[in-house]
């Protein structure tokens, strides 16, 4: 199957498709913003499945609302924020959202200097999958979104130190996540010269 040829040679011009309800610059959009758009919800919602359909549905919203989109900033940046809002608004009605998991939160800071060598950025975001829910959700809009913690607040519909307390969390679990990583590598690498 072919590649489909841009219609559109710049954004305003698409945007202004877009508001006509024209299905070649939806279908642009989609096929320009969906890959980055899946991992965007995936990192929120860790299942391939609900991920897509978030992402199904931010679309919809991005062509229902496009009338709201006022040219001022990133075209990309408007989307995001769509995508981010659904991620969100799925983990609300999933009821899942700032659990809280205090039983596993590390208290000392483990030494982790050496882990950030091999590891990898895949593997990072494997690890940032296995957080619980609040922590990764504050983790990824504070750490990968930019978002500021008043805004994540409001976001989410908690206080701010609630937010900055989620992601201390997050990046105290993840450093303990790191470094057990970091001890399985050394182990492995161990055992490979062992066998050699």
């Amino acid at each position: 199957m072919g590649r489909l040829l841009s219609f559109f040679s710049n954004e305003a011009q698409l945007v202004k498709a877009l508001r006509k309800d024209d299905p070649k610059a939806q279908r642009q959009v989609y096929d320009k913003y969906s890959a980055r758009m899946l991992g965007l919800c995936f990192r929120y919602i860790c299942d391939d499945m609900a991920a897509e359909d978030v992402m199904v549905e931010g679309f919809l919203k991005v062509f229902g609302k496009i009338d709201q989109y006022s040219g001022e900033g990133s075209f990309e940046g408007w989307i995001r924020r769509i995508m981010v809002n659904e991620a969100l608004g799925y983990l609300r009605r999933q009821k899942r959202i700032l659990e809280d998991t205090l039983s596993e939160e590390a208290v000392n800071v483990p030494d982790y200097a050496s882990a950030d060598q091999q590891l990898e950025a895949e593997e990072l975001l494997k690890l940032i999958e296995e957080l619980p829910v609040g922590y990764r959700t504050v983790f990824n809009l504070y750490a990968i979104e930019g978002y500021a913690h008043i805004e994540i607040a409001q976001m989410l519909g908690v206080t701010e130190s609630t937010s900055k307390s989620q992601l201390h969390r997050a990046r105290a679990m993840l450093q303990k996540m790191v470094s057990d990583w970091d001890n399985d590598f050394k182990k492995k690498v161990a055992y490979e010269k062992a066998s050699c």
